[in-house]
């Protein structure tokens, strides 16, 4: 597999210095234009702003791209959704046989260890889905944290998701889940979720010593940062969950499946909250690129 690096992650990881992943779907799928766009840009200023190097993954006419430029960027955002997301099943066919992709947490992981890259912010990481039962519907996502090891910040699962059954299956996969300045597992729009986390952090030189002691132990696999919402920006979990039940009910009249069922859901929350819960999308992802940033400073330290 070929790695297609721009200037500035090249430079960067030549001199050994931090780099942090940032991945595509968000542009293409997780949020409309031209918000999608602005927050594209403004992930990349933040990561610069805290002393890292920005590394936004893509495949771009069957090209894996560690760093897009400018074009690359529109590209994505101007796509309205009609853009292949890739996971780690989707990764041999869009390079084999060519075309543009963006890359979720999995996909955006896989080439971030590959181009040795070790942090990653997202906004909320997928998970066990509720019905899962009936559905056996589980992110990828988490098998990847399980074996690819990539440091992924994160405002926690999607609070779509079954939290409960997604923190035991991190649980039997082995994934750390660190709490940054939290003991309760963040749930994306809220900063509380009810279930308590075994570990929990105050600075990103902890995180980074406890990346390091996890790969130089031999212990392959990611590590979850869970980054609670900024408390200015939280939706806490009473005033959403109401909408969360109707978007389902609605996916569920639809017959939304698969990939399709999160974009679908937030786009539904969205309009239902009239855009409330895009401003706090838009704020956690930002607040998660820059915690990222730190962390990779910390850990450029430890080499």
């Amino acid at each position: 597999m070929k790695l297609n690096f721009n200037a500035e992650v090249n430079v960067a990881l030549d001199a050994g210095r931090p780099v942090v992943a940032l991945e595509s779907t968000i542009i293409s799928h997780g949020l409309p234009y031209p918000e999608n766009l602005a927050v594209a840009r403004q992930l990349e200023d933040t990561v610069r702003e805290e002393g890292a190097t920005p590394a936004t993954i893509a495949v771009i006419g069957g090209e894996v791209q560690i760093g897009l430029d400018e074009d690359s960027l529109m590209r994505l955002a101007a796509a309205g959704g009609n853009i292949r997301k890739l996971s780690r099943r989707d990764l041999p066919q869009i390079l084999a046989l060519g075309g543009d992709g963006a890359t979720t947490v999995a996909a955006t992981m896989i080439l971030a260890e590959k181009a040795g890259i070790r942090v990653f912010a997202t906004g909320g990481i997928g998970g066990v889905h509720r019905g899962a039962e009936n559905s056996l519907d589980i992110s990828a996502d988490l098998p990847e944290l399980a074996q690819t090891s990539v440091a992924v910040v994160s405002a926690g699962p999607k609070a779509i998701l079954d939290i409960a059954l997604t923190l035991e299956v991190l649980e039997t996969s082995g994934v750390p889940v660190i709490g940054y300045q939290t003991n309760d597992m963040p749930a994306f729009w809220s900063r509380q979720s009810g279930h308590q986390l075994d570990d929990r952090v105050d600075t990103p030189a902890q995180i980074a010593r406890i990346m390091a002691m996890k790969w130089q132990s031999r212990l392959d696999g990611g590590v979850l940062v869970a980054n609670p919402v900024p408390a200015e920006h939280e939706i806490p979990a009473d005033d959403i969950n109401g909408f969360i039940d109707a978007a389902l009910k609605a996916a569920d009249d639809e017959g939304i499946t698969g990939k399709a069922v999160t974009p679908f859901l937030l786009d539904h929350i969205r309009r239902m909250t009239d855009g409330r819960s895009l401003a706090t999308n838009m704020a956690l992802v930002v607040n998660n690129a820059r915690l990222a940033a730190k962390i990779a400073c910390a850990y450029a330290e430890l080499a």
